[in-house]
């Protein structure tokens, strides 16, 4: 019966540690405080040049959707030479116990749009934006806004990350980036890409041969934190206090 008594004491134990390590928080971007600190910074999305070329064959147009800014160009020819989308953070999901970043979301995105094209699409339409990065599991999460039926799906499970290099702990003040390389797109992302878009059989192969969507780069910092008009107010009251029991003692003493 002891022994009983003491596994399950052990083993409440375990499940309290286990518990403990787990636990996390979510900080808002700008306004929410972690350890003493406040976040601001941005995610910027960046095109592979397999996926740029697979836009080329179908002649998709890029433009940046919602809060994010674009940087698109093309050459001479009318190809894409690069584009990338730069969305500002919303949130750093936080574990407690090691400071590592678990995830970062973001708001905004890019909307690609295809044109009636013969054999490649017939066309359509879709909107990516409002990325939620999970670190700890190296997934992709994303509001699709898609045309042919698709509508707006909500945090949809749309790339795997390849690797992650850079700085993903909070070990105080300052600024640190993190990349996200190897963007592969799972099953149901291609599918829903596909359907979006409306593409056909040399769309559809065109994206089939895109192993790598691109990287997406976080830049992370962390400005002082400003004290609220109450906490001055505070603090004036506190000093006021001081010089009147400091007068007092003076007088005291005379």
């Amino acid at each position: 019966m002891r022994v009983a008594v003491r596994l399950t004491a052990m083993a409440s134990l375990m499940t309290l540690a286990l518990g403990a390590q787990a636990a996390s928080v979510v900080v808002p971007a700008g306004t929410g405080v972690y350890n003493g600190l406040i976040f601001v910074g941005s995610g910027t999305l960046t095109f592979s040049a397999d996926l740029t070329s697979a836009l080329d064959v179908g002649k998709v147009s890029v433009s940046p959707f919602g809060a994010a800014v674009g940087n698109i160009l093309k050459d001479s020819d009318g190809l894409y030479s690069q584009v990338s989308v730069s969305a500002p953070l919303t949130s750093l999901t936080i574990d407690t116990s090691t400071n590592q970043v678990l995830g970062a979301a973001t708001t905004g995105g890019a909307t690609q749009v295809a044109p009636v094209l013969k054999s490649v699409s017939s066309g359509g339409s879709l909107t990516v934006t409002d990325l939620n990065v999970d670190l700890a599991n190296k997934r992709v999460y994303a509001t699709l806004i898609g045309g042919n039926g698709v509508g707006t799906l909500t945090n949809f499970y749309l790339w795997d990350i390849g690797s992650v290099t850079g700085s993903t702990a909070i070990s105080g003040p300052g600024t640190f980036s993190t990349t996200l390389s190897g963007l592969s797109i799972t099953t149901s992302g291609f599918n829903k890409f596909s359907q979006s878009l409306g593409l056909l059989s040399l769309g559809k192969a065109a994206l089939s041969g895109v192993t790598d969507f691109g990287t997406i780069t976080s830049v992370i910092g962390t400005p002082p934190v400003i004290p609220e008009p109450n906490t001055y107010a505070l603090m004036g009251l506190g000093l006021a206090g001081v010089a009147a029991a400091t007068r007092r003692r003076a007088a005291r003493a005379n």
